[in-house]
């Protein structure tokens, strides 16, 4: 597992010329585009912090997700050559991309606490419950992937779904909006979209923008562990034939 991870970085970042610096330019460059049609031609109201780093908090979470769930998907198909010829733990595949993938969020996350400290907020003792936020979305990034990529092994056209499903889960969570747009009765329901919760949690501990959602956060922490033990279960069943189906 240990080096599939290392594997799965070298790859990402193996003649490149810009390195690292990818892991900066994608949620900066969906701020930049956000911020021009959302935050300035539609108006969509920031919660009073400056909608640059209103939504440049939500993309380091969203996009580690979109990444993680993409790279994990497709895991068991790119490396079919590896299934079929040698025995392992297959789990460790479609699990290797959603850590090696963490990189990129501490990257990303760096420039973050940056821009932070440019538009005058500063981390407190709350941004520490960032941390139980990153696991839920681990969580929900593997347990997605761990469903898609067996699906993925057995039907193969799961790969051409899986842009669509992630562009529509974006919308469907609070990146370029606040959750405070949906209304206050359909609030809770809203948060059985497991990153409705993180990406809510991530504002609110870093950038002050409301209080805690904890009601929102635990109900996404609820669907987030479901999904990963609903895809956990999924792929253990679905391991024993890869060597056949793949």
């Amino acid at each position: 597992f240990y080096h599939l991870v290392v594997r799965d970085i070298k790859v990402r970042y193996k003649q490149t010329v810009l390195g690292g610096l990818w892991a900066i330019l994608q949620p900066l460059f969906m701020m930049l585009v956000f911020t021009l049609f959302f935050g300035q031609l539609a108006k969509v109201p920031s919660e009073g912090v400056p909608y640059p780093i209103f939504s440049f908090s939500a993309m380091v979470a969203w996009t580690y997700f979109s990444n993680a769930v993409s790279f994990s998907s497709n895991s068991l198909v790119n490396d079919q050559q590896l299934i079929s010829k040698v025995y392992f733990p297959r789990i460790a595949l479609p699990l290797s991309p959603v850590i090696a993938l963490l990189l990129d969020f501490c990257i990303a996350f760096v420039i973050l606490l940056v821009m932070m400290a440019f538009y005058g907020f500063y981390p407190t003792l709350s941004t520490l419950l960032i941390f139980p936020l990153v696991i839920l979305m681990v969580l929900t990034a593997a347990g997605t992937g761990l469903l898609l990529s067996g699906l993925n092994a057995k039907y193969r056209d799961v790969r051409y779904t899986v842009s669509f499903l992630v562009q529509l889960w974006m919308f469907a969570s609070p990146v370029v909006y606040p959750a405070s747009m949906v209304p206050a009765e359909y609030r809770l329901a809203y948060a059985i979209n497991p990153m409705a919760g993180v990406i809510e949690g991530f504002r609110s501990v870093l950038l002050g923008t409301a209080p805690f959602p904890v009601e929102m956060v635990l109900i996404s922490a609820a669907v987030s562990v479901s999904l990963f033990l609903l895809g956990l279960f999924y792929f253990t069943r679905t391991e024993r034939s890869l060597a056949d189906v793949i």
